[in-house]
């Protein structure tokens, strides 16, 4: 990856991450951007929002040439990726997504929970085999699911700008909520998309030292 895209990812990394986790800094529910049912409901989501936030900036540091190179912080990050980001996220994720009584966002992010689970793990593997081609592309995946997190909050806006010529501004507000679900279930799908053409075109089966080649066990 060039060293403009990464320093493009990383930095919309931590600018998306300050964003989505400064209303929890504080501990107080009635801060809370989403709907919560109790405090339990919360101390889940503040989990899922801290742990997503440790994977979306450790994530992004890993495309860094420098990083790169250095193969024991790249090491040392991939594993801090996946064992205090990816993994407990995951664990946070399905309940808070069969909390919100939205059928769609019950579907659309369990199944990307599992499936970060499951490229995470596929990532792992291949790095313990040493196929540090293979690696490369299932951590690419892997963060590609972690984006969703960005993804999500540039497509609902997206969506509702291309409705407003046909409802009309005062009916944005309500339409947002209905959006959300929506954005949350094309993020992943639209960010996966995308990863997968790179990959195509880079060639899978290319095991050069590019990705988190250095991130194995």
């Amino acid at each position: 990856m060039r060293r403009r895209t990464a320093w493009l990812i990383f930095i919309v990394a931590v600018t998306a991450t300050s964003v989505l986790v400064y209303p929890y800094l504080g501990l107080d529910i009635d801060d809370s951007r989403l709907a919560v049912r109790d405090s339990l409901h919360y101390y889940v989501l503040v989990g899922h929002i801290g742990t997503a936030a440790i994977a979306l900036v450790l994530g992004s540091l890993q495309f860094m040439p420098k990083v790169r190179a250095r193969r024991r912080l790249h090491r040392t990050l991939g594993r801090v990726y996946l064992l205090a980001g990816v993994l407990p996220s995951t664990v946070a994720t399905i309940p808070v997504a069969l909390w919100s009584g939205r059928l769609m966002t019950q579907i659309g992010l369990t199944t990307a929970a599992v499936l970060w689970l499951i490229t995470g793990g596929l990532a792992y593997r291949a790095a313990r085999r040493r196929d540090f081609g293979s690696h490369r592309d299932w951590m690419m995946r892997n963060y590609a699911l972690t984006f969703l997190a960005v993804t999500a909050r540039i497509l609902v806006p997206l969506l509702l700008l291309a409705q407003l010529p046909f409802r009309g501004a005062g009916s944005m507000g309500e339409l947002a909520t209905s959006m959300i679900p929506i954005g949350q279930a094309l993020g992943w799908i639209v960010n996966l998309v995308v990863v997968e053409i790179v990959i195509r075109r880079r060639g899978a089966g290319y095991a050069g030292p590019v990705g988190t080649s250095a991130s194995r066990a």
